[in-house]
């Protein structure tokens, strides 16, 4: 057993005069809870919030996400990023129709067993909505843990993991699980937080181990950087008779189902001059009528989890389609909106 001196009843206190009023705090819907969570999982609550009022007004419940098109739900999610998030909660929607006839599960098990729900998720869910004794353990967590009780094992090792869990479940108030874990998310988003908590307020400083030893910048303690790749990607923003080119990625990269301008991908960073009169392009374009090269961009910079993108648009102009290009869906330029585009996509288009 830790000595946590009050920890929880501190929380509680900082909690009722502190914690965030948020679009989908207090609610008792499963369904809302579970879309407010996933959309927080990779974003910040400021970007989040417009997203998750648009995505419940248009996916109110459960049936309403399940029978929808993937292609609506991913366009609904677009610019969030990290779009197996929504892939994965519209499998998981659909499942909830099929295994539970439309009504979501209420017991931790059945929660966790859905498409993309793990077990911060499912803790949230049924301690929010049910009031089950499931503490959450997010970064938050274990920044707020790791300091406040001195713990230096890696947060990311299989061990430290283990070890937080079982903290945090031995912390858990059981009279108030969903109170008490949103205190304590709030509590490191708001009072403990990364860079620079706010130590001289903070009603735990007594107890809090890392003040006392001077390791508040030192933990929590990770194992090491992801090894970060870059990629190097060429958009064809191509032109035909008021129409343009798109192409749906497929599985197993990144962007899975979006759609795209056609792309060259070079192994290293490319001048426009070489990828122009290279084989590729030449293989694409041979053939065509009137081709005209248009604007180049810059190359922007897009950062993913565990790649660096770095990428070049091509505006083209043809006045017919070669055999090279067959394979790509044609699209009335002022339906472009209509299909879900990467962010980088997105942002070189309001800008151009």
């Amino acid at each position: 057993m830790v000595d946590n001196s009050g920890f929880g009843k501190k929380l509680l206190a900082w909690y009722r005069e502190n914690g965030r009023e948020l679009p989908w705090r207090g609610s008792r819907d499963p369904y809302i809870v579970w879309v407010s969570e996933i959309i927080l999982q990779q974003t910040r609550v400021a970007q989040g919030w417009d997203y998750f009022l648009r995505f419940t007004e248009r996916f109110p419940d459960v049936a309403v996400l399940a029978g929808a098109a993937e292609d609506e739900v991913l366009r609904y999610w677009q610019g969030l990023g990290y779009y197996s998030r929504a892939r994965n909660m519209h499998r998981a929607a659909q499942e909830i129709i099929e295994k539970f006839g439309g009504v979501f599960p209420t017991n931790y098990r059945d929660v966790l067993s859905l498409k993309g729900i793990g077990e911060y998720t499912a803790a949230a869910i049924c301690s929010f909505c049910f009031d089950l004794p499931c503490a959450v353990v997010d970064g938050n967590v274990y920044r707020v843990l790791s300091r406040v009780f001195g713990v230096d094992t890696p947060i990311d090792s299989t061990e430290g993991k283990r070890f937080f869990r079982e903290l945090a479940g031995e912390l858990l108030d059981r009279e108030h699980p969903g109170d008490y874990n949103q205190a304590i998310m709030d509590f490191g988003a708001l009072q403990c937080m990364p860079g620079l908590p706010e130590c001289t307020s903070c009603p735990l400083q007594e107890q809090c181990v890392a003040r006392a030893e001077g390791r508040v910048r030192q933990l929590p303690v990770k194992q090491g950087k992801t090894t970060v790749f870059t990629r190097y990607f060429h958009y064809l923003h191509i032109h035909c008779n008021g129409e343009i080119l798109l192409h749906r990625r497929g599985a197993k990269d990144i962007w899975q189902n979006l759609y795209e301008f056609p792309l060259l991908e070079t192994p290293e960073e490319t001048e426009p001059e070489t990828l122009l009169a290279g084989e590729a392009f030449g293989r694409l374009f041979a053939g065509a009528s009137g081709l005209k090269i248009g604007r180049i961009s810059l190359p922007m910079k897009h950062q993913l989890s565990h790649r660096l993108l770095r990428v070049r648009f091509y505006e083209i102009e043809t006045e017919t389609l070669p055999s090279g290009l067959n394979g790509f869906l044609r699209v009335p330029e002022a339906q472009t909106g209509h299909y879900a585009l990467p962010r980088i996509i997105t942002l070189y288009l309001e800008n151009r």
